[in-house]
């Protein structure tokens, strides 16, 4: 049963940060092609959302939202904070279901 749940924390995780590394690839081309744009907030709250893995690498793949020095502060906190929020659910499931 936890080999299964954690497949499935990894497989839910995974997705997150795919979605959040196309946010940042669809804001930048459509600021190339002066589009309709996401907010900053939505980016930063799909960071929030355990997708902060995906912002950081779509940041420097992209090369956007690099010169913000919220972005440059803010997305490596959040990883720290995702790392957390983890590790402390994590300890917490096999606490309580071992």
């Amino acid at each position: 049963m936890i080999k299964t749940t954690v497949f499935y924390v990894i497989c839910l995780f995974s997705a997150i940060n795919m979605v959040s590394f196309w946010l940042m690839f669809w804001d930048k081309r459509q600021a190339r092609l002066t589009g309709s744009r996401i907010s900053e907030s939505a980016l930063f709250l799909a960071a929030l959302l355990f997708g902060a893995l995906g912002v950081y690498f779509g940041m420097f793949c992209w090369r956007h939202k690099t010169k913000k020095w919220y972005f440059v502060v803010g997305i490596p906190l959040l990883i720290i904070f995702n790392i957390y929020l983890i590790m402390r659910s994590l300890i917490f499931y096999l606490a309580y279901y071992d």
